[in-house]
């Protein structure tokens, strides 16, 4: 039978593969949105400056500050890359999201299980790159190599998983292939196949959540459900495998919302999946949603018993607005492994 390994869950911003003195190129985005989600509400940015006033946060955003925290977070990215390697599974079942890149309004599944044998991960042509907002464009070579590069899926445990879920009440999207529009594998996963793997990825199945986009986001404890349902479908799967669990997005953003973090992390550490079904879902909304990309994971640790070490938390801020990502890294291991 499969056996899990390791678990492992990563924040993917883009601010993490941009030089920390271009931070405030995605403040020119920040400035011209006038709905940012921040605590089951939406603001303006000058709205979000004055709200936040008292909380130090300009302080926060000088180059110095910026230098120091991105310093922090590509130590952590190492950290996680080199407990990969320790352990070097030779299969990797990704929770991760989808921002209009395979899907679009035409069709979002809530979740979707990509079952093909090629996973291709093709750098933008000009036209596309000349299209993408600012503070994007940069960070792209962190999630694409250059010239690109095809990776393996793993075309039958994917469908091994797809037919598990099915039994198990969840009604997935099969995907064996990418969109003519958008041939590639989503940032949230290109990200991980870059830094954490080194552009030495192993097979692969990644697995969609609709974290963002109304009216379909699944709740937080739906998401529970989807990871321990995964979890049983990879213990049911009859190879031989050495399965990593991975988990990439969040923390809070596009406005960092530190107390939301901190129950999240609380909730990590104490093995306590059920207390992220108890934030409210206001508070995973807009970019914040992509917490639910952990919550799978989260929930399939917490049913196998492993601790979490967490590896770092990080706030990104890049405006006085409060405006930036929050960063998070972590990993579970049975505690004989360690």
């Amino acid at each position: 039978m499969a056996q899990i390994v390791l678990g492992l869950a990563t924040s993917h911003g883009p601010m993490l593969s941009t030089p920390p003195e271009q931070w405030g190129q995605r403040v020119v985005a920040d400035r011209a949105n006038h709905a940012h989600a921040y605590r089951g509400r939406t603001y303006t940015f000058d709205e979000l400056v004055a709200l936040r006033a008292g909380e130090g946060i300009a302080q926060q955003v000088s180059p110095e500050a910026w230098r120091d925290r991105h310093a922090s977070c590509r130590r952590a990215i190492g950290a996680l890359a080199g407990v990969f390697e320790r352990v070097r599974p030779n299969v990797a079942v990704i929770f991760g999201n989808d921002q209009m890149e395979l899907f679009g309004e035409d069709n979002i599944p809530a979740f979707a299980v990509y079952c093909g044998e090629t996973i291709r991960n093709q750098e933008y042509g000009p036209e596309k790159m000349g299209k993408l907002p600012p503070g994007i464009a940069i960070s792209v070579a962190g999630h694409i190599p250059p010239q690109g590069a095809d990776y393996t899926g793993h075309a039958a445990l994917g469908s091994h998983i797809i037919r598990s879920l099915t039994a198990a009440g969840f009604d997935v999207a099969a995907l064996k292939e990418f969109p003519a529009r958008h041939p590639t594998i989503p940032h949230a996963f290109g990200f991980v196949y870059r830094q954490i793997m080194n552009d030495r990825p192993v097979a692969s199945v990644p697995l969609f959540t609709n974290t963002f986009y109304p009216p379909n986001q699944p709740s937080a404890s739906r998401c529970r459900l989807f990871g321990q349902a995964v979890l049983r479908a990879v213990q049911a799967w009859p190879g031989s495998e050495r399965v990593a669990l991975i988990s990439s997005g969040g923390l809070s953003h596009f406005v960092i919302d530190e107390k939301l973090d901190r129950m999240v992390l609380d909730a990590l550490r104490a093995g306590d999946s059920d207390a992220l079904d108890a934030i409210s879902e206001d508070l995973y909304q807009s970019g914040s949603s992509e917490i639910k990309n952990w919550i799978p994971l989260a929930g399939a640790m917490a049913e196998l018993g492993w601790p979490a070490t967490i590896v770092d938390y990080v706030p990104c801020y890049r405006s006085e607005a409060g405006t930036g990502n929050a960063m998070g890294f972590a990993y579970w291991e049975p505690e004989n492994s360690r």
